[in-house]
């Protein structure tokens, strides 16, 4: 089990660390030829409903790179699946429901989530890591908004344009959708960290499609009842979104203690909007693929930017890309902590 005084949790809490942590999106999964090598002989949603295989591909990562911290290997659609909703991980694609949610009588469909036998797979998982981890073990779900756009959309979208008509056209639907799902994120986060997770993230990977009016009126209240929802737990929180350099300062009031900057935001600006919070971030993962001096630039930026001040991870603005080089990872891992080290 992680000790409280790891850096990555010292790092959450605004401490000084030993050195800055860092851990990466998306670092359990497909640009690791281990992980790779697992998936040709079982699905995705079968590496998920086996604990045995969550353990394993979560380790991986921590194993080969040396992060300072794990993060639960998961989907944001767990929850949804585990309550019966039908969707399917297409490749090249990500989740894809046959059923999307179109009216007030798909809202029956969205059953409470009795975590317990619901998730009893993602409950062993976690019991089965934080006996094999020596590094802390973040936990994972999907925020109201990035969940509803799956849902209303049917998969991915370029423009979310049924789940910005559904939000404005009928808020009241769009409200009981959230809470809902705001319920669903928030079970599934307690009863990580009651089986030991360390901390947990909050991702809302498609938030950033909208206007500071509208997140603020029709999303903010259900991001903050799964980040308030966890507070008397006393585990650090992370609250990710992609492109939301003009929501932060919302973010930052949503009830999280870390909140992930992504690339397209300076560290300091998006720390200035946040507030008196730790940030995350925020490399931009397209520059893994650049010769290394390229990489360690890019990385030395960041970190000359924070210039020690204590509340910093370093993490990518987004997720690891699929064709990323391991061994480039595990080199930027050692380049921060030796860049670093006090």
């Amino acid at each position: 089990m992680a000790d409280a005084q790891a850096p990555f949790l010292r790092a959450c809490r605004r401490e000084a660390a030993p050195h800055t942590p860092v851990w990466f999106m998306r670092q359990a999964g497909r640009s690791l030829p281990e992980f790779r090598a697992l998936r040709e002989r079982h699905s995705f949603f079968d590496l998920v409903r086996s604990p045995e295989l969550t353990a394993e591909v979560t380790l991986q990562p921590v194993q080969r790179l040396g992060v300072d911290a794990a993060i639960l290997f998961s989907d944001i659609v767990t929850p949804l699946q585990a309550i019966g909703i039908d969707v399917e991980m297409r490749s090249g694609v990500g989740p894809v429901f046959a059923h999307p949610f179109r009216t007030a009588a798909d809202l029956d469909r969205l059953r409470p989530l009795e975590p317990d036998t619901d998730l009893a797979h993602v409950i062993e998982a976690v019991r089965i890591l934080v006996k094999e981890l020596d590094v802390p073990l973040i936990g994972f779900a999907g925020a109201p908004f990035t969940m509803a756009s799956y849902l209303v959309e049917g998969g991915p979208s370029r423009d979310w344009a049924r789940t910005k008509a559904l939000m404005l056209g009928d808020p009241e639907l769009w409200r009981a959708l959230l809470d809902r799902l705001a319920s669903l994120s928030l079970a599934s986060l307690r009863a990580q960290v009651g089986a030991g997770a360390a901390a947990v993230q909050l991702f809302d990977s498609w938030v950033g499609a909208l206007d500071p009016h509208h997140y603020a009126e029709s999303v903010m209240p259900a991001s903050a009842k799964v980040l308030r929802g966890l507070a008397d737990l006393g585990v650090p929180r992370i609250h990710f979104g992609v492109s939301t350099g003009e929501l932060l300062g919302m973010m930052g009031k949503a009830g999280a203690d870390v909140v992930g900057v992504d690339w397209r935001t300076p560290i300091l600006d998006g720390w200035a909007r946040v507030g008196p919070l730790a940030v995350q971030g925020n490399l931009d993962p397209a520059i893994l693929g650049a010769p290394w001096e390229v990489v360690a630039r890019e990385a030395d930026r960041i970190l000359d930017a924070i210039d020690g001040r204590p509340g910093h991870i370093f993490n990518l603005g987004h997720g690891v890309p699929a064709d990323a080089d391991p061994d480039v990872l595990a080199r930027l891992v050692d380049h921060v902590h030796r860049r670093t080290q006090t």
